[in-house]
């Protein structure tokens, strides 16, 4: 305080004293805009409580198929889509490394780990050590975040799918009770699986030609785990690890089922918000084909299903 005081007149202290009072009222005076506040979230996804509308078809980059060198079982050749991104360049080349990462990570988490999963009655159970390690796991997260947004923003009233959906859910309420003042359970968990995956093989290639992700809810997943269909169902869950959610209004589930899940299949496999989830998947499906055919070569035997991330 003595060396302040002693200091007070000199050009250094006003200069100091100048910018404090600048900064605070920069701080104070200028709040951010809404579009700073989204772009400071982690991932750049939307903030909590933001609504998320279903998003025009998108073609993102993305890999098509590969090509291995049997005498040299470290070289790959990927072959990429751009896609509607118009990436070209460093740029290309940057989302084409992530998604050969994305390969990387399928080939040595196990298959039976690779999954997310961000229930609120859950917590302890958000994904897998090995994959929890890698940006895969990272972008998968973010996607899960981002389906929770779109399901719940397709429930509001004043949207048109919104409104045909609690104008249904009214409907079966008066049906089934007489009344439409009851108690509603919105809280439904939507699972994303995959349904088909295209593969062609050429020689030393692999090219995906088809690919569809299935979006259900929890009850019909578990129900077809349960079915057990020779040949079409890999179970790949404990049991004893589901923790089940409250039990759900019969009524709502019956509506989301109906109306709500096939406009979020749609936008899980055409839509931008889902862009990144593609692919994910695509990746996933070559590394699928990769572990398949080539489980005896010198990558399959020290990297498969090894965690090393």
């Amino acid at each position: 305080m003595i060396s302040l005081q002693k200091n007070r007149a000199g050009l250094a202290y006003r200069v100091l004293s100048s910018f404090m009072v600048i900064s605070f009222v920069l701080t104070t005076v200028i709040p951010p805009s809404h579009g700073q506040m989204v772009t400071q979230t982690l991932l750049n996804m939307p903030i909590p409580g933001t609504m998320v509308s279903v998003s025009e078809g998108f073609t993102p980059a993305i890999i098509r198929g590969m090509s291995i060198y049997p005498d040299n079982p470290l070289m790959f050749d990927f072959i990429v889509d751009r896609g509607d991104s118009g990436l070209s360049g460093v740029a290309l080349k940057d989302e084409a490394s992530d998604m050969i990462k994305y390969f990387l990570a399928s080939l040595t988490v196990p298959e039976d780990e690779l999954w997310v999963n961000l229930s609120p009655y859950e917590k302890d159970r958000i994904l897998g050590e090995g994959l929890g390690r890698t940006a895969m796991g990272r972008d998968l997260l973010a996607q899960d975040y981002v389906l929770k947004q779109v399901t719940a923003s397709l429930m509001y009233p004043e949207d048109e799918l919104g409104e045909t959906f609690w104008e249904r859910v009214y409907e079966k309420a008066y049906e089934e009770h007489g009344i439409t003042d009851i108690p509603v359970d919105t809280f439904n968990k939507v699972w994303i699986i995959p349904e088909e995956a295209i593969v062609y093989e050429h020689e030393s290639s692999a090219y995906v030609l088809g690919s569809h992700l299935k979006v259900m809810l929890e009850e019909d997943y578990i129900a077809m785990e349960h079915a057990d269909r020779r040949g079409l169902i890999h179970q790949t869950q404990d049991k004893g690890m589901i923790n089940h959610a409250p039990t759900h209004s019969n009524i709502t589930t019956s509506v989301i089922r109906d109306i709500l899940l096939p406009a979020i299949e749609r936008e899980v496999n055409e839509g931008k918000n889902f862009a990144k989830l593609r692919q994910v998947y695509n990746a996933m499906i070559l590394a699928a084909w990769y572990k398949r055919n080539l489980r005896e070569s010198l990558l399959g035997q020290v990297y498969m299903d090894q965690n090393k991330t």
